[in-house]
Order: C-alpha cells, then sequence, then structure tokens
C-alpha cells in the first residue's frame, strides 16, 4: 500500500519560513518524480514545483520561486519543502505528490498518488 504523509504544517508570520516534509512508503522512491501542490480554500489545487527522479533537476511555479526550494532524501524516502519568506497568499494545504509520468508534471492529474495534505496559515 503505497503512503504520502506530510508533515511540518502550522501558523506563521508573514516573513517567515517554514519546511514541509513528505514521507513516503509502499513506492520505490527512486522511480517517482515528487511534486507539491498547494490548495486554497475555494481555489483549485495549483502547482507549487516538483524535483527529478535523481534529485538533480527542479521546477517551481513563478509566484514562489526564489523563495521555495525542493530536496529529496532516497535513502528516508523523503522529499522536502522549504518555504522562505512566507506571506499569506501562500496560506493554503499542501500536498505532495508522485508521478511516474515525464511530461506534463505541472499538472495534478499525472500524479498518481498523494498524501493527505497539511496546513500552512501565514498571518500578516
Amino acid at each position: 500500500q503505497v503512503q504520502l504523509v506530510e508533515s511540518g504544517g502550522r501558523s506563521v508570520q508573514a516573513g517567515d519560513s517554514l519546511t514541509l516534509s513528505c514521507t513516503t512508503s509502499g513506492l520505490t522512491f527512486s522511480n517517482y518524480v515528487m511534486g507539491w501542490f498547494r490548495q486554497a480554500p475555494g481555489k483549485e489545487r495549483e502547482f507549487v514545483g516538483y524535483i527529478n527522479r535523481p534529485g538533480t533537476s527542479t521546477s517551481y511555479a513563478d509566484s514562489v520561486k526564489g523563495r521555495f526550494t525542493i530536496s529529496r532524501v532516497p535513502i528516508q524516502n523523503l522529499v522536502s519543502l522549504q518555504m522562505d519568506n512566507l506571506s499569506p497568499e501562500d496560506t493554503a494545504v499542501y500536498y505532495c505528490a508522485a508521478s511516474s509520468d515525464v511530461i506534463g508534471l505541472r499538472l495534478p492529474r499525472k500524479y498518481e498518488y498523494w498524501g493527505q495534505g497539511t496546513q500552512v496559515t501565514v498571518s500578516s
């Protein structure tokens, strides 16, 4: 059984930093691109970024580029999302996801497995 479990979400102040983690089990971690998405109340799920299988390349949404960093730790089957200089617009439930695809990785439908999400709230 594949499981993705996010952790680290909490309430912070604007300008703070926060790191989310996603631990995986039941899948061969190295075979999957790992992505992060977020969903704010009343909005569609939004692409945040992804990291390729070997961890050598990342891609980010323009809204987070330069502030967010994704990394993966193969030995721990873990992917993290480092978020710096947070703003209230970053408030959302954050999800990690795993994809075996190689194209269209900014689309949620390309990801086979999803975590349950973790809430990040940024106050001004």
